[in-house]
């Protein structure tokens, strides 16, 4: 299962979700070897997850996902039949979205990187991993611009990089480069390259362009090959300062790392800006997905007056 997901360039945590599903349904099944089994067990598995388990309509699509990885790819049998398993049902939920105000009140309550990344996530509408696995290239000090590589979907896509930022964000990375020439002097420096690129590169991965914007602190060993190297920030550290400055700001809505692009959606709208204009910043392949940020304007519910406030 590893060396197919690995063949064909999946993410780590793409692998690490997948064997985890692959080993909850073998063990649901009393270690019964999937090559022994077939739809009635996928349709027993996944009707207990979401009747017992009662998990997201998401999860269990990724569970779903995992295990027809699996038979296709792995065990190369193909599922003709249909699986008619009980589905977790879909909720339909707007996106929480903060005002600007509140959104300036909790980039205010971070500081240093942390702050520097909400920037990024609230005025460059970026995703949480999009932002913590930016490299030196990507940014477009020039331009004005961020360039997002194999984005949700592996699409790319350009953003704006906030004038705001520009500063804060060079300083940063002078400091960077400085941690980067020191490693390179004691022998180290190299980084995580997808493995096409380090084959026909071998030496790009201790150049400076590749380097992550947002390093981690610390080296650590790479799961797949080993290798001992800095890596770029780990998305939790971000996420645990977002809350604290959530708490800090006192704003009463559940605030994430995403809600800064939920936010950065809404705005754009709100000034003016066309729906198709947010949707290629944005990288949805499907303006449908961007129209529910309509759904969320500064104008109340679907935009009607209530009849409390007519005079």
């Amino acid at each position: 299962m590893r060396n197919k997901i690995r063949l064909k360039h999946y993410s780590i945590r793409t692998e690490q979700a997948y064997v985890r599903w692959i080993k909850r349904f073998i063990l649901f099944h009393n270690k019964k070897h999937p090559s022994n089994m077939g739809k009635p067990e996928i349709e027993a598995f996944l009707s207990y997850l979401a009747m017992k388990q009662r998990v997201s309509s998401s999860t269990q699509n990724q569970a779903f996902n995992a295990i027809l990885f699996l038979y296709r790819d792995v065990l190369t049998r193909n599922l003709d039949d249909s699986i008619n398993a009980m589905r977790a049902k879909k909720p339909k939920r707007l996106p929480t979205v903060m005002t600007k105000d509140e959104a300036v009140s909790v980039i205010s309550a971070l500081s240093g990187v942390y702050q520097i990344m909400a920037k990024l996530l609230y005025g460059s509408g970026l995703r949480l991993m999009e932002c913590v696995r930016l490299r030196v290239k990507d940014v477009d000090f020039q331009r004005n611009q961020i360039l997002i590589r194999d984005g949700k979907g592996m699409r790319d896509r350009a953003t704006m990089l906030p004038k705001s930022v520009e500063f804060a964000l060079r300083e940063h990375l002078e400091w960077v480069r400085k941690i980067y020439e020191e490693e390179l002097r004691n022998g180290g420096g190299r980084v995580y390259l997808p493995q096409a690129l380090e084959r026909k590169h071998p030496n790009a991965a201790r150049e400076w362009i590749w380097q992550y914007v947002f390093p981690a602190k610390s080296l650590s060993k790479d799961p797949r090959s080993g290798e001992t190297r800095r890596h770029h920030i780990h998305e939790n550290a971000l996420q645990k300062a977002v809350k604290r400055a959530v708490k800090l700001a006192g704003i009463p809505k559940q605030v994430s790392c995403h809600t800064f692009r939920h936010s950065f959606a809404t705005h754009l709208l709100e000034n003016g800006y066309d729906i198709r204009t947010v949707q290629e910043l944005l990288g949805h392949k499907d303006v449908n997905t961007t129209m529910v940020y309509i759904h969320v304007l500064n104008k109340g519910a679907k935009a009607v007056r209530s009849p409390l406030d007519s005079g």
